[in-house]
């Protein structure tokens, strides 16, 4: 009995490898940059620097790799629990056949909807008007009198006594204790500038400056001072305002309308405080500290770019999968490496044998023969059978089309049909006053029956 299940040409075979190696082609030619979200867990930084971890939601979980050369971009650490948004590439890792993510981008989550509304609103304002130079206030050449506006057991209201202290004890401070973040922070910051003015015109408070700012923050925290409120009452206020939010860094709406902007708050009580030659010195130092800084910071990209270019062998995706997979064959390979050289050298052996007794560049020939042959001759009954078939339908097709009662509707005829949808083909099938429906080729008409005649 022959075998079904027999054929000339036996079927394809893949290794593990070249099985992974196309899934992970396939995914990366599907898949574009994606964007991700989801909370971290199972965070590790090996020696080499690469962050791998897992992103996961309440059903599902999927494995993560952000190498040196982009988590060095990223103003944080992410920790396990930690939301982050994440764009990235969808990829296999060829040597465990892992589904995973290659990250070239992370930010908090919801940091993208908060930029959003930031740059809507910088916008409107700017086209107002109200980031103009011209329209800012100069800060007062002394003060003695000065208005702060943050919270009263925040870092920033430390600094700026702290500042104010060594530099001038003889200025009055205001404090006019606000919320910094969370909901109704706003609008207490700016209810806070607006009593602040009031005051001064009442006579109540002399002030000569307001300071309005907090200590550092991730985007979330400091957004009181991106909210439209609160850019208002700094732009309506009679008093010069010095903004101190953040970091120096971090630059807010409130940085923008205000007449002054401070890059932390303790620069800001330096900023309105006299010893102009303690100030100077004091950037010098700041200057002479940041070239060190950069010097050093320079020096240790210069090493650490030659010991890359060193080990730099191969370009882009090779080179991030074989970092990838360097801890996992560096302990097999010195061990493999002396076996797999001794069978090859016995298997090429054996085939340099066999290939001197028979060289199959004839059969090879004549197969790329058979092969175009018989490729021409599908080609061409496929396009036989295509042009039948398409015969075959565009004739059904106009059949349909002579049968189809649309087709009469379309001579002047009406399908008559009684409420429940019954067609009627008999006058005494109703009466006087009955509702009836005709439809033509275009729309349909209700109608109610007059009188019933018999056939002519």
């Amino acid at each position: 009995m022959s075998n079904p299940f027999a054929s000339d040409t036996p079927p394809q075979t893949l290794t593990v490898s070249q099985l992974n190696r196309q899934a992970r082609t396939l995914l990366e030619s599907h898949f574009d940059f994606v964007w991700v979200e989801g909370e971290v867990s199972n965070f590790v930084v090996p020696g080499s620097g690469h962050w791998y971890f897992s992103l996961k939601d309440g059903n599902a979980q999927v494995r993560c790799a952000m190498f040196r050369n982009r988590n060095q971009r990223v103003k944080f650490t992410p920790e396990n629990g930690d939301a982050i948004r994440l764009r990235c590439r969808v990829s296999l890792y060829e040597g465990r056949g892992e589904f995973q993510l290659i990250v070239e981008h992370m930010e908090h989550a919801g940091a993208g909807a908060l930029q959003a509304a930031f740059e809507k609103l910088k916008a409107k304002l700017l086209a107002e008007g109200l980031f103009n130079p011209e329209r800012k206030k100069p800060l007062p050449e002394s003060v003695s009198q000065l208005g702060v506006i943050t919270s009263p057991t925040g870092a920033a209201i430390h600094d700026i006594l702290t500042v104010l202290r060594r530099r001038c004890p003889a200025i009055a401070v205001s404090i006019l204790p606000v919320a910094v973040q969370g909901e109704g922070a706003a609008g207490e910051i700016a209810a806070a500038i607006e009593n602040a003015n009031r005051w001064h015109r009442e006579g109540k408070v002399r002030l000569d400056a307001l300071i309005v700012g907090r200590g550092g923050g991730s985007l979330e925290d400091l957004w009181a001072f991106n909210e439209e409120v609160v850019a208002r009452a700094i732009a309506a206020s009679e008093l010069p305002v010095v903004s101190a939010v953040g970091h120096e860094v971090d630059f807010s709406i409130a940085d923008m309308v205000a007449d002054h902007r401070a890059p932390t708050p303790s620069a800001a009580a330096e900023l309105l405080s006299p010893d102009q030659r303690e100030w100077q010195q004091r950037l010098q130092q700041i200057e002479a500290d940041l070239v060190r800084l950069i010097k050093r910071k320079l020096a240790a990209a210069a090493t650490e770019l030659e010991h890359l270019r060193k080990r730099l062998k191969h370009p882009g995706a090779q080179l991030r999968e074989q970092a990838q997979r360097l801890d996992d064959l560096e302990q097999r390979l010195v061990l493999a490496q002396k076996n797999l050289l001794q069978r090859r050298r016995a298997e090429l052996s054996l085939l340099e044998s066999r290939l001197l007794a028979r060289s199959p560049l004839p059969r090879l020939q004549q197969l790329q023969r058979d092969t175009s042959q018989m490729q021409q001759r599908l080609e061409a009954a496929m396009q036989h059978k295509l042009q039948q078939a398409g015969e075959r339908l565009a004739h059904l097709a106009q059949m349909l089309d002579s049968l189809s009662p649309l087709g009469t509707l379309q001579r002047g005829y009406a399908i008559v049909t009684d409420v429940d949808g019954r067609v009627l083909t008999d006058a005494a099938a109703v009466k006087a006053g009955d509702a009836v429906q005709a439809r033509l080729a275009r729309g349909r008409l209700d109608l109610t029956v007059d009188a019933i005649s018999g056939d002519d």
